[in-house]
């Protein structure tokens, strides 16, 4: 009699996608946020001024979707990326939130 071979049963799920928002403020000019943009997400800049504007005119912009240790990691790196030199005002890095997607 034949040997029955044992079912292994995968229950495989994707890891929930995530966000990275970038903020705005008045601080920081189109330029710093076009230069920070390539720096940290390799964005061109043509992208990364249209995130620019969009972040100026609507408050926020999704900079990224990705996984959830990324999203942290790229937040992290927004708020360490400093001022902006360009203004004397500018104390610090812009802000950015990182939330689910829903699907």
């Amino acid at each position: 009699m034949p040997v029955a071979e044992p079912v292994t049963v995968t229950n495989t799920r994707l890891a929930r996608p995530w966000q990275v928002v970038l903020l705005n403020d008045d601080d920081h000019t189109y330029e710093y946020v076009i230069e920070m943009l390539g720096a940290l997400f390799g964005h061109p800049p043509e992208l990364a001024f249209l995130m620019a504007q969009e972040v100026d005119h609507a408050g926020r912009v999704v900079v990224e979707r990705t996984t959830r240790e990324r999203a942290e990691l790229k937040q992290e790196q927004i708020h360490a990326y400093g001022p902006d030199p360009r203004l004397a005002r500018s104390q610090g890095s812009m802000s950015a939130e990182i939330e689910p997607i829903d699907s």
